[in-house]
């Protein structure tokens, strides 16, 4: 005899949103693609908006590395671990083993290309055990190149360098947003905290992709 099942687990349950810079929030036990050529940069100031362990998972042959004086203006360096990898895939793995285990607020995926659907979904999936077991609501952030394109994604944010000769400055766009439009802001640097202006709609050119 076969029984209609009335209730199942939401997984997907609204979570508070974790911030961000400014009054934006990102969705707390998810993932999120940071793409442009100042990726690297806000995902040091999200990570920085946190109170919780950072952990930035990278490939063992990637050239750039992060420097400790450099991040002081966005995050205190003490706060992040370094994963290293020797492929991609393995990069993958271990930003779900960090994001299962409940106990780190931000994993960051330094990637050489935007993932496929099938590992998004498993960072949402740990992300969602991770925040389940009580410690902490984990948020992953995966740094794709040029214009990202990850599918699958929670949202997608693209920021690049607008510096002048006396300040810095980065333009910042909100491409795509589950249940929010594409927007634009001018971020600058003010006593050491980033502070957001937004662009009128009218001069936001950015793309909702």
């Amino acid at each position: 005899m076969m029984h209609d099942i009335l209730l199942t687990r939401n997984r997907n349950r609204k979570r508070p949103g974790t911030a961000f810079l400014g009054s934006l929030k990102l969705q707390s036990a998810r993932a999120h693609e940071f793409c442009g050529p100042a990726r690297r940069t806000l995902a040091l100031m999200a990570a920085g908006a946190t109170q919780g362990a950072v952990f930035w998972n990278r490939l063992e042959e990637q050239p750039e590395v992060l420097n400790p004086e450099g991040m002081l203006r966005y995050m205190n360096p003490e706060k992040l671990f370094i994963v290293s990898a020797s492929d991609p895939a393995k990069l993958l793995w271990a930003a779900e083993q960090a994001l299962r285990c409940g106990l780190i607020s931000t994993v960051i995926v330094d990637l050489p290309a935007p993932p496929a659907l099938t590992p998004v979904r498993r960072l949402h999936l740990s992300a969602e055990t991770g925040a389940e077991k009580g410690y902490s609501a984990p948020v992953c952030l995966l740094l794709a190149p040029g214009e990202g394109g990850a599918p699958g994604i929670e949202s997608r944010w693209y920021m690049a360098p607008r510096h002048s000769r006396k300040e810095s400055h980065w333009m910042l766009e909100r491409r795509r947003e589950r249940s929010k439009p594409p927007a634009a802001w001018e971020v600058a640097m003010s006593r050491s905290k980033p502070v957001l202006s937004e662009y009128p709609a009218a001069d936001f050119r950015g793309k909702a992709a």
